[in-house]
């Protein structure tokens, strides 16, 4: 699996994970959480399989990546939809992202 895969799923697990641990805690039933725990397991498994030297790398490049699905979060499970500067800010972490991952190692 490429890292360009690995990262949105990550992503996507990680924040599913999170909302059914956010809806428990605001009342929703404690059987968010199974679904939510699974998530989270799965967002460890996924991040874990970047080919890279460092972990601190891999989740450096990760944020940005996490920032751009969040807003699409937003926006497609939540009926909020980003501003400019949402996506602005979320378009220069990704940029980040990418100089962090694709960078030369020797300077």
């Amino acid at each position: 699996m490429t890292t360009f895969l690995i990262y949105p799923l990550a992503a996507l697990a990680e924040i599913a994970g999170c909302f059914a641990l956010w809806s428990w805690w605001r009342g929703a039933s404690i059987w968010w959480l199974v679904p939510g725990v699974t998530s989270l397991v799965l967002f460890g498994g996924l991040l874990a399989l970047i080919d890279t030297e460092a972990a601190g790398r891999a989740f450096a490049a990760y944020g940005g990546v996490y920032i751009i699905v969040s807003l699409l979060w937003m926006w497609s499970m939540e009926g909020q939809r980003p501003t400019l500067w949402d996506l602005t800010g979320g378009s220069l972490c990704l940029l980040g992202s990418f100089v962090i991952l694709l960078g030369p190692r020797a300077l």
